[in-house]
């Protein structure tokens, strides 16, 4: 038996942008997933506690700003199963990481924020609301990642094999600075939810079983 898995969506997105990955988990015999629509505040603490009730004992998996989500609930004090994050922020690990991202914000708006970060498949309908987007920048720029806490659920971090090099360098400085186990998928990018929902798929699957060995919170039943 797998944990059950929650899905975390980032900037410029919502939940629906997890439609493919779920089907593919289905494939996989993976059918207690949920895709949560995040309130989308601006505010990391409310963010967070938003989701607290929803993500205890799960496996949480975010892209892009939900990756940043995952890594936050992996250091708090919420029980995980585990986690995966796909190309998180990274804050002073990294700092020009989302620079290009926020220029193209400052020049372009929301269809140059979306185009920049996520490649040519993003469309500026896959953002419900553009008011919130200031604020969701702000607060992905603004965070700093830490170590997962003592006793939390396994944490993967994943980087697509296609993502330019920031990426990678971004993904070996959460390994050597934090200790987080990373992986690169091949065929993927930093939209991978949406261009490579099966390569996704197949890796949280498999650390799902990880999860269900090694989480003493899945093995205390807390869901």
């Amino acid at each position: 038996m797998t944990p059950p898995v929650v899905l975390l969506h980032g900037i410029a997105t919502t939940a629906s942008i997890w439609d493919r990955v779920i089907a593919a988990l289905g494939e996989l015999g993976l059918r207690d997933v949920t895709a949560i629509r995040r309130p989308c505040t601006g505010s990391l603490s409310a963010e967070l506690r938003a989701l607290e009730p929803q993500v205890e004992g799960a496996l949480v998996v975010g892209q892009s700003g939900g990756a940043t989500l995952a890594l936050a609930l992996a250091a708090s004090r919420t029980e995980l199963a585990g986690a995966v994050a796909h190309e998180p922020a990274v804050g002073s690990l990294l700092p020009e990481l989302l620079t290009p991202v926020a220029r193209a914000y400052a020049e372009h708006g929301v269809e140059g924020l979306g185009a920049t970060l996520y490649g040519p498949t993003w469309s500026a309908a896959m953002a419900h609301d553009h008011t919130v987007i200031p604020g969701e920048l702000a607060m992905f720029r603004s965070f700093e990642p830490s170590r997962a806490r003592a006793g939390q659920g396994p944490v993967l971090v994943t980087v697509g094999a296609a993502s330019p090099p920031i990426r990678h360098d971004a993904a070996s400085a959460l390994h050597d600075r934090l200790g987080y186990e990373i992986e690169p998928l091949t065929g993927a990018s930093h939209f991978v939810a949406w261009d490579a929902p099966e390569v996704f798929a197949a890796a949280i699957a498999a650390h799902a079983q990880n999860c269900r060995s090694e989480s003493p919170a899945f093995r205390a039943g807390r869901r």
